[in-house]
């Protein structure tokens, strides 16, 4: 959702004048834009499916064929978010650790900043169509406190910014720094439920839940992924290792669905089948070689892939209803998924990599 991390080895941002030297850059970790590029698409996936599953209404008797190329859909693309934060993780504890107060702000600002646009866009796009539930007003309000209406894919920036935030701080600390500012929002996240519960009912006025929280699980993902992307190529290299970790994401792809079908769709993140799928897959990825002549065009993907996955619900909303139907047979039920990610997926690389050339990406990711 790193869909919205920063860039994984080199943060742009100068650093203050009067901060010690950045460290010398390492060699730029294409395996990592590769991953990010994937992930982006993973989400686009399984909110495609999540079209599918919502025309049979998550019931094979609703349509057999849409609802079970819908569940391999959703069960495969689970993996984007962990792999988000795990990224995250490398990017704060192992990539380009920050170095001061004032850039672990700068990377906040290029995560908040495109996120409350895209916000205000989301807003303006469902009044627009009249499927706003509530008055615009009362739900652009609610969007201040962590709401994710109607930009409901939105919800992984408010875990994503305070992870960012509490690894930044205790990598800063441990650094034998003291990071005041960073510290005292981080605080002020952590009471703001409390604080603003306790001022609502002494002021006895309506204060929408405060969601700028992250679990726990979001921490381990995003501390594994730091473990587990700064492995030694040695650790990692090999074709047949890379085709057991393969062999393993798909066992564990299997595992996803069979979960999602007989316990609960969709699969909580948190869940054991859906880390497995996630840590095979990183494994299976992890310092593969990118041949140079694709790394130009990688990294373009790569710089793009926040704002691809900030846009892409609107082509996504647009594009379904003329693409998903419950009656389809399989044939038609595998073109409708194939057919709404590619369309997704092309139209909202497209219109990042328009606005990134147009030098917008500072407002719009």
């Amino acid at each position: 959702m790193t869909a919205a991390a920063p860039a994984p080895v080199r943060d742009p941002a100068p650093a203050d004048a009067g901060t010690p030297a950045p460290r010398p850059r390492g060699e730029h970790r294409y395996d990592i834009d590769l991953v990010r590029v994937l992930a982006s698409i993973g989400v686009i996936v399984c909110h495609a499916a999540g079209e599918l599953m919502k025309a049979v209404d998550r019931d094979p008797s609703g349509g057999g064929p849409v609802y079970w190329v819908a569940l391999a859909g959703d069960a495969l693309s689970r993996c984007a978010v962990p792999l988000f934060f795990a990224i995250a993780g490398w990017v704060v504890l192992t990539g380009a650790p920050p170095r001061d107060d004032g850039q672990i702000r700068r990377r906040l600002t290029r995560i908040v900043v495109p996120m409350a646009v895209w916000t205000a866009a989301y807003l303006v796009w469902d009044w627009a169509r009249d499927a706003n539930t509530d008055p615009t007003r009362r739900l652009a309000w609610d969007a201040v406190f962590g709401s994710v209406r109607p930009a409901f894919h939105l919800w992984y920036l408010y875990a994503y910014v305070p992870v960012i935030l509490l690894l930044s701080v205790a990598v800063l600390v441990r650094a034998g720094k003291r990071p005041w500012g960073a510290g005292a929002a981080l605080l002020g996240l952590a009471l703001a439920p409390t604080l603003l519960g306790d001022l609502g009912r002494l002021l006895d006025v309506r204060v929408p839940p405060f969601a700028w929280q992250f679990g726990a699980y979001q921490i381990v993902y995003a501390v594994a992924g730091a473990v587990l992307l700064s492995l030694p190529g040695s650790a990692v290299a090999g074709r047949g290792r890379r085709l057991l970790w393969l062999a393993g994401g798909l066992c564990a792809w299997g595992a996803v669905a069979v979960y999602e079908h007989r316990v609960h769709f969709p699969s909580p993140y948190a869940s054991v089948v859906v880390a497995l799928l996630a840590g095979a897959l990183l494994m299976a990825l992890d310092r593969i070689r990118v041949p140079e002549r694709f790394r130009p065009l990688l990294g373009r993907l790569a710089g793009a892939s926040f704002g691809a996955y900030l846009v892409h619900l609107l082509f996504l909303e647009a594009v379904a209803p003329h693409m998903v139907s419950a009656d389809a047979g399989w044939p038609a039920a595998v073109g409708g998924l194939v057919g709404l990610t590619v369309a997704t997926v092309v139209l909202s690389f497209a219109a990042a990599l328009l606005w990134t050339r147009l030098r917008l990406a500072r407002w719009l990711g």
